[in-house]
């Protein structure tokens, strides 16, 4: 089937655009990065304006609708949204008022042709159960849990000192160098383990047992069997706010708008305005029309390749430099199957937690590689952790694999001379066939009678998701940290022409939620550092630690906010809502 973004429109899609001839700032993008971007700066006193080329916000938070379900097209987990995490330290600043996310009990399942394990926030119990079941692995188990709380601690400090080195000084920057070398000490030691060979290798330093490996047969990195449970450790999981993932961008939407600032939507930009190497505005295309809008600052939180080679001109970077961005090693996308049930998740067997499916008979490649037969998958019961995404006594399901953009030449699609993929017949009937494999696995290996249960599903595949973001090949989260991407220089916050500012997943290595709201932080805080000295001192010491939320709210410096936001009622709820009131007809 069809993969449909049905979101109800906003007002603003609905009228004509009623643009100021200047702004402050213009943002391209209301992905997380660049809501959190213009909310910070609009607290801050700035005129801003958004542009968006889909007619909703979010970005890869942004979800769909389908009859009374809704659907979150790509979150497994949140990280750092969490009491004191680093999303949650940023929110709190902008609104008392922000969705909160919820804290998982039962983490991740483990599921392969002889094992099934569950790792939870206690991972210990996991580490007596397998103590228990290869005794003579014991000493090996023990240092391999050790060292994953280790990177859990790490991570459990990362909200300290998550400011960008361009905003800081001399000695700042010393401190901060200390700081990323006390973090990374937790992983220098496992690094090298990448590959089939090194996975191997880098496992039996801590257990030679062949049945724990095969528990990390489609890990491609000895750091990803560790951090999960690193992560558990200090209880840095966490659900999607009540509502879904997409009431993030809803908020965050919502703050913007409230300091009288503006968010469009169906705006395709096409080009950044450059006057004496400086960044003046942009000229975007919205229903039919062309635009042309000024501002001081243009923050890009859109696809960094995008940017340079077509809203730029070609000489702003060197070739050299543009080939490094066309050879960057990036997340995979997926293929994502959405579905809706006929009855609560929970009777065919599923709980809260994420579920991972390896084949010990697939290598690392095939784990990854598109056959349907051989991959990973991942698989979420959204509705058993938020009952509002589906009507009483019916459920959501959500399937995931690993895929990427050049699968059977572009998933059997052609390009326009726009760069456009063309979906065809082919293409429809390739993702229905895989859709079918991965149902069918699922419904062997985990959930017997899934088939029967299923009303409808829609297929994303790494066409769709490039279709709906701009990401190059449908990246979920853009660069992948690692050495050749660091080396590079790939991410990175300013660019070659004044003015003109990175946020988004391309403006740091990493993905998700945390690191977007991440970029959006610190490219706001560029911003401050110029303009306005007095916010960006208080904003910076705030993300060092220094000061408290309550201390940065009292300093006078950011406008106020009454937090007033209401969260709107989904799909299912508002169908209950009907039938307690008798009218039952949509």
């Amino acid at each position: 089937m069809a993969y449909i973004l049905n979101l109800q429109p906003s007002e603003n899609f609905m009228q004509k655009l009623d643009l100021r001839p200047e702004y402050d700032i213009v943002v391209i993008g209301a992905g997380v990065g660049g809501l959190t971007t213009a909310a910070l700066l609009s607290k801050a006193g700035f005129s801003v304006c958004v542009l968006e080329k889909e007619p909703h916000a979010g970005g890869y938070l942004a979800g769909f609708r389908r009859k009374h379900f809704r659907f979150d097209t790509a979150i497994h987990w949140l990280n750092q949204c969490n009491p004191g995490g680093m999303a949650a330290k940023i929110f709190d600043i902008l609104g008392s008022d922000h969705p909160n996310a919820i804290p998982q009990k039962r983490i991740r399942r483990y599921i392969g042709e002889s094992h099934d394990y569950l790792l939870t926030n206690n991972p210990d119990e996991l580490k007596e159960q397998w103590i228990r079941e290869f005794p003579h692995e014991k000493e090996g188990i023990e240092r391999f849990f050790k060292a994953a709380k280790k990177i859990g601690h790490a991570f459990d400090n990362f909200s300290h000192f998550f400011r960008t080195e361009e905003t800081m000084g001399f000695f700042e920057k010393m401190k901060n160098k200390l700081n990323l070398l006390k973090f990374g000490m937790a992983f220098i030691p496992y690094l090298g383990f990448t590959g089939e060979k090194g996975l191997k290798k880098g496992l039996n330093k801590f257990f030679k047992e062949e049945k724990l490996h095969k528990v990390f047969s489609s890990d491609t990195e000895l750091i990803g069997c560790l951090v999960p449970i690193g992560w558990a450790y200090y209880g840095d999981y966490q659900s999607p706010p009540k509502g879904g993932g997409q009431v993030i961008p809803e908020w965050l939407k919502y703050i913007i708008e409230y300091y009288n600032n503006h968010l469009y939507f169906k705006c395709q930009v096409q080009t950044i305005l450059v006057e004496n190497n400086q960044a003046v505005g942009v000229k975007f295309h919205h229903r039919g029309n062309d635009y042309q809008v000024k501002s001081k600052y243009v923050i890009a939180a859109c696809d960094v390749e995008t940017l340079y080679n077509k809203m730029l001109p070609q000489n702003v970077i060197s070739q050299k430099f543009r080939n490094k961005l066309e050879s960057a090693e990036l997340y995979s996308s997926s293929v994502t199957i959405s579905i809706a049930l006929d009855c609560p998740t929970e009777n065919l067997g599923f709980n809260e937690e994420f579920i991972h499916i390896s084949s010990e008979f697939s290598t690392q490649e095939e784990h990854s590689g598109g056959d349907p037969h051989k991959s990973e998958i991942a698989i979420l019961a959204p509705s058993l952790r938020d009952k509002s995404l589906a009507p009483e006594g019916q459920g959501t399901l959500t399937i995931f694999m690993p895929a990427f953009m050049n699968f059977k030449n572009n998933w059997l699609t052609e390009q326009d001379e726009h760069g456009n993929y063309i979906r065809n017949e082919e293409y429809k009937k390739l993702k229905q066939d895989i859709a079918e494999v991965l149902i069918k696995r699922v419904e062997e290996l985990v959930a017997p009678g899934l088939r029967s249960h299923i009303l409808f599903y829609d297929v994303a595949t790494p066409v769709t998701h490039h279709r709906y973001t701009g990401n190059k090949n449908g990246s979920m989260m853009g660069a992948k940290p690692g050495r050749q991407n660091m080396q590079n220089k790939i991410a990175h916050y300013q660019t070659p022409i004044k003015n003109l500012l990175l946020s988004g997943h391309w403006a740091e290595l990493g993905g998700g939620v945390p690191i977007a709201v991440k970029s959006g932080a610190n490219a706001s805080l560029l911003i401050l550092q110029k303009e306005k000295p007095e916010a960006f001192k208080v904003l910076a010491n705030y993300m060092d630690a220094k000061v408290t939320a309550e201390e940065l709210l009292n300093s006078g410096v950011f406008k106020p906010y009454d937090n007033s936001w209401k969260q709107e009622l989904t799909p299912a709820e508002k169908l209950a809502l009907r039938k307690e009131q008798g009218n039952i007809n949509p």
